[in-house]
């Protein structure tokens, strides 16, 4: 069953086109942040980096970077879920509220959306391997005591049924432990794969943690959660004014580019395919490295 859950959770998030639109949109916060200096024209940043969000703070103490991207994510939801702008102008503060509510309700579903990523989060890998293992060395020990069939058959004959009925059961079980195992593996190799999706590196070397993407963007869910109910609890125009006063400290972070944004339509380039049609692409772009955990590449195709 948790098999089930890692490959679900691996989809997810390829294919969340929200969670995606929130990486192109701290993206290019950062780009912003960074306008001017060699790391104003990244391609991709540290899905690490996604935890350090609510730790950058405009200078009122108050405003985070996220507070920001969320308020981007807010707008940009908000009229497409609603009437083109040109026919809606919403100049009015009920008509700024509506759509504040709207992109709000967006973003609040995106922890649903991606709810499988949130179950693998909770699972140990180490210990679903080590029950797979002891599974087997008892099935191990049944076969032992097959092998006994032939002494305790010259002995007793009432004990043909028992050896009967435990060899069906052996079979049976030997076939589903198999099973499990072929399924173990292809559930490992996807979330390397969607591990590497994000990383940008198909040589990256083997997580120490292979269900650390899980961890980081549940970890990070929580977060915005919280940002957006104080966002929904914040007047526009101080999300307006505050966003206009981030300043980055010689020891802050923010994301370098490493990708290149393709097209729904896009057929070419690449290589590692996944949630509708290639995380494979840009393999060549310029190679910014933040501090901390593991590097991420967004590609969207």
């Amino acid at each position: 069953m948790s098999n089930i859950h890692f490959q679900a959770a691996c989809s997810d998030l390829r294919s969340s086109n929200l969670f995606l639109k929130l990486l192109d949109a701290v993206l290019k916060t950062g780009n912003r942040m960074n306008d001017g200096t060699n790391r104003g024209e990244a391609r991709a940043f540290k899905l690490d980096t996604l935890l350090k969000l609510a730790d950058i703070k405009s200078t009122d103490g108050k405003t985070t970077l996220l507070h920001f991207v969320v308020q981007e994510i807010i707008r940009s939801e908000g009229f497409d879920s609603d009437q083109p702008e040109t026919n809606n102008p919403g100049t009015g503060s009920a008509s700024k509220e509506r759509f504040k509510k709207d992109g709000l309700k967006v973003l609040a579903g995106l922890s649903s959306e991606l709810s499988n990523v949130r179950k693998a989060a909770t699972l140990e890998m180490d210990t679903l391997s080590g029950n797979l293992l002891r599974l087997a060395t008892d099935l191990e020990k049944v076969r032992l005591v097959l092998q006994l069939r032939e002494t305790c058959a010259r002995q007793e004959s009432s004990g043909a049924g028992f050896f009967e009925s435990m060899d069906g059961f052996l079979g049976r079980a030997q076939a589903e432990i198999g099973s499990m195992k072929m399924a173990e593996r292809s559930a490992l190799q996807r979330v390397k794969e969607t591990t590497q999706y994000f990383h940008g590196d198909g040589n990256m070397e083997e997580p120490s943690q292979p269900l650390r993407v899980f961890m980081v963007v549940t970890e990070f869910l929580l977060i915005l959660d919280r940002v957006c109910r104080d966002v929904g609890r914040t007047p526009e125009r101080v999300m307006m004014g505050s966003g206009k006063s981030f300043r980055v400290s010689a020891g802050t972070s923010v994301p370098p580019r490493r990708y290149e944004t393709r097209p729904l339509s896009s057929s070419g380039g690449g290589g590692g395919g996944g949630g509708g049609g290639g995380g494979g692409g840009a393999q060549d772009s310029a190679s910014g490295d933040f501090e901390g955990g593991e590097s991420c590449r967004v590609v969207y195709v």
